[in-house]
């Protein structure tokens, strides 16, 4: 094909990182070449905003530079259009190209099923099917995988994959594996297992909060099957995940449906790409990649080990080698195998297969990438949360499987660690010991999807050839600058990875970082409170206001009130009672109050009166935690409505009520002026406290969204959640991983 300034295009993927510089190459170097750009709605986002959004990014900052921003958005406006839709659902094409470029596709190896069907093989056969309805002759890209032969041995060659898998049965079973999993997960013992497990973690929460966790584990093990699915289906017929299989499914769409109805077709299938080496600029890069993440996570010391062969070739190829391969082929045209170009309309062109990698003329060892890798960070390290350089670790790179057993054990020993934490009482100690789990725990989560996704990668045995690529690039026009040639041989990998590479995944990277701590400066909690008397702050009694507990406060009372003589056996009877109402915490706030406020059956109110307004009083009033009453002056000196909301009965709270503008409790029955042992109304807990906060807030006029929650058990969630300033007191541990996981503030205020 002679490129003439009619020169169309149709791109797919353009969002993408290699589908973004493709476009960028096309505009900046070939001015006769229009693009049409395959871009789908994205929310309330058409797909002509999202492909006018691309010219801000990076990729395109050279091109801007070298013309002007008005002139850039000009030619940009003027040689681009978009075709707005899902490429499995694609609207008629109506417009004539001269060449397509497929490069959409979902790059996640381990997605469920059925995404992965829909993206890359229901995308492939809806453009192809688009494309022989509008009866052209386009010459047809379609960007592949180096990986698509699956799990093998030696020299993978620039040709069709041998496999008999059947594309459009595998498609129906993917589509279909979602409504099998939707079904199997409302079996009626799979909904009991995730009632049981959401009702253990949740049920202290509230109803509401049990059925909406249970809802998201039922997802959530749709989700999980469905991935497993596809993993499992893949390898059973030879590949290491459904990433690699449903490419190479997309590949033989292509060769039937386009290469097989007589039509030229070149598939470009690069190894793992990675950050440019020369264009737009040395480093450029979209985000992490394929290899970075484990990169990162070493960088990040979290990889004390990693499961792969010294010897392996880790075939990586700079992103605008990739992409001026893809550009040879658009504008310089289809090849037959000599390298001749083919003449539109020629009968029945063979495709053309190119492999874009680094592996058969410029490999790199893991081992030796691995070296790169550890001489950089080792001279240039990255810091921990406390500013301090990590030290990268030494791999060994040990046999037998080594890391896989360790892996294993440790996995073990941190879920007993987590069973563990399930019982231990909350103090500061259990506290940090359970956040330092959380970390041990996600860095073993972290360990193990490394090395499930990527030892397929690490330990490959595969050479991937690339003469047909090397003829392709030797076909360029004399005088060609180097930085559209794509030959890989003219890389250093030392100085690729010490230079270009690690340097821009660095910067990335705390770029990154420095996003995350802005946005933790501006969810920070601040400590002036702002004025307002819009605001409502709600405070928990027991453990948050109050170091004490319901029990507590009964034993107080009881002491006083009960002869020497009847004080054993009272004891004797809460001792022997004590499971019944652990139980009942577990499960129910609510219904552990219910029973444990049975014990004052029988107890003259007057008593009680007299008391609280005495020793008992005072008692409660010792017991006010120093936090807590500071707080408490903050909001009032701030104009803010504060309110004490408590489980517990009315007469209990009596001698902390002139602190709050509002005292909201339960109340017990009386009959002849004694305590039936009988709530007159349920116990404001959890969900119920949750509901009673929105008909407070919206009767009073309040601004939730400005509104402040202090609470210290997990049955506090519900009503926290609803705040816009949610703090955890002297949390138990449940609501302790919650907060840490929200990002709430976790306070102490048993000390000012």
């Amino acid at each position: 094909m002679t490129e003439t300034p009619t020169t169309r295009v149709l791109l797919t993927g353009a969002t993408g990182f290699l589908g973004q510089a493709v476009l960028e190459r096309l505009l900046s170097a070939h001015e006769g070449v229009h693009v049409t750009a395959v871009v789908r709605p994205k929310g309330s986002i058409t797909g002509e905003q999202r492909l006018r959004q691309l010219l801000r990014k990076p990729v395109f900052r050279g091109w801007r530079e070298a013309l002007g921003e008005e002139e850039a958005r000009r030619v940009f406006a003027e040689r681009t259009a978009v075709l707005e839709g899902d490429l499995s659902a694609l609207a008629e094409i109506t417009d004539p190209f001269d060449v397509v470029i497929h490069s959409a596709s979902t790059v996640s190896f381990d997605p469920p099923i059925d995404e992965a069907f829909t993206t890359n093989v229901g995308g492939a056969q809806g453009l192809y099917d688009a494309l022989l309805a509008s009866g052209q002759d386009p010459h047809v890209i379609h960007v592949s995988t180096c990986y698509v032969g699956g799990i093998a041995k030696g020299l993978r060659p620039e040709a069709p994959v041998d496999h008999d898998a059947d594309w459009s049965a595998e498609f129906h079973a993917a589509l279909q594996a979602r409504d099998e999993a939707e079904m199997a997960s409302r079996a009626p013992e799979q909904l009991q297992a995730v009632i049981d497990a959401a009702a253990a973690g949740h049920g202290k929460e509230g109803p509401k909060s049990v059925a909406r966790a249970a809802e998201a584990a039922r997802q959530e093990w749709i989700r999980t099957r469905l991935v497993e699915y596809g993993r499992t289906r893949a390898q059973s017929l030879g590949w290491t995940d459904v990433y690699t299989f449903t490419k190479a499914l997309g590949e033989r769409i292509a060769e039937q449906k386009w290469a097989g109805t007589g039509h030229r077709l070149s598939v470009v299938r690069p190894s793992i790409i990675e950050s440019a080496l020369r264009h737009p600029y040395p480093g450029w890069i979209d985000g992490y990649k394929v290899a970075d993440p484990l990169i990162m996570a070493y960088a990040k010391g979290a990889l004390p080990e990693f499961p792969g062969l010294p010897d392996s070739v880790l075939d990586v190829i700079p992103v605008d080698l990739v992409v001026n391969a893809i550009v040879a082929l658009a504008t310089g045209g289809h090849r037959a195998p000599s390298g001749e170009v083919t003449a539109p309309g020629a009968p029945a062109p063979e495709p053309g297969y190119y492999q874009v990698c680094s592996g058969a003329s410029n490999p790199l060892p893991f081992h030796e990438m691995y070296e790169n890798v550890h001489t950089f960070f080792t001279a240039h390290p990255l810091e921990d949360a406390e500013g301090n350089p990590i030290r990268v670790p030494e791999w060994k790179f040990p046999a037998n499987n080594a890391v896989e057993r360790s892996l294993a054990v440790k996995e073990k020993l941190s879920a007993v660690g987590g069973k563990l934490t399930a019982v231990l009482p909350a103090t500061s100690r259990t506290r940090e010991w359970a956040n330092s789990l959380h970390r041990v725990q996600s860095g073993l989560g972290s360990l193990r999807t490394y090395v499930d996704l990527y030892q397929s990668y690490t330990r490959t045995e595969m050479i991937f050839d690339d003469a047909r690529t090397r003829q392709l690039n030797d076909s360029l026009p004399a005088g060609t600058p180097v930085d559209l040639t794509f030959d890989v041989r003219a890389v250093d990998w030392t100085d690729y990875w010490q230079n270009v590479h690690l340097p821009a995944l660095t910067d990335m990277t705390k770029a990154y970082g420095r996003l995350r701590a802005a946005a933790k400066r501006r969810n920070a909690p601040k400590r002036a409170l702002s004025e307002g008397t819009d605001v409502v702050a709600v405070f928990d009694l027991e453990g948050t206001v109050l170091d004490s507990t319901v029990i507590h406060q009964y034993l107080q009372l009881r002491r006083r009130t009960l002869s020497p003589a009847k004080w054993p056996a009272e004891l004797a009877d809460l001792v022997s009672s004590a499971p019944t109402y652990l139980k009942a915490e577990k499960r129910d706030r609510g219904e552990f109050i219910r029973a444990f406020m049975r014990r004052y059956q029988g107890v003259p109110a007057a008593t009680v009166r007299e008391l609280v307004s005495g020793p008992l009083g005072q008692d409660m009033r010792r017991l006010l935690k120093p936090g807590a009453l500071a707080r408490i002056q903050e909001h009032r000196a701030a104009g803010h409505r504060t309110v004490l909301v408590t489980g517990s009965i009315d007469l209990l709270v009596e001698p902390l009520a002139h602190l709050f503008d509002e005292v909201v409790a339960g109340r017990m029955d009386e009959r002849d002026g004694v305590m039936t042992g009988y709530l007159a109304t349920p116990p404001l807990v959890d969900e119920a406290r949750a509901q009673w906060l929105k008909k407070y807030t919206e009767g009073g006029g309040f601004d939730l969204s400005r509104s402040y929650g202090y609470g210290d058990s997990h049955a506090d969630a519900s009503w926290l959640s609803l705040v816009g300033h949610p703090y955890a007191v002297n949390p138990d541990l449940a609501l302790y991983r919650l907060a840490r996981r929200n990002h709430w503030p976790v306070e102490d205020w048993k000390t000012a």
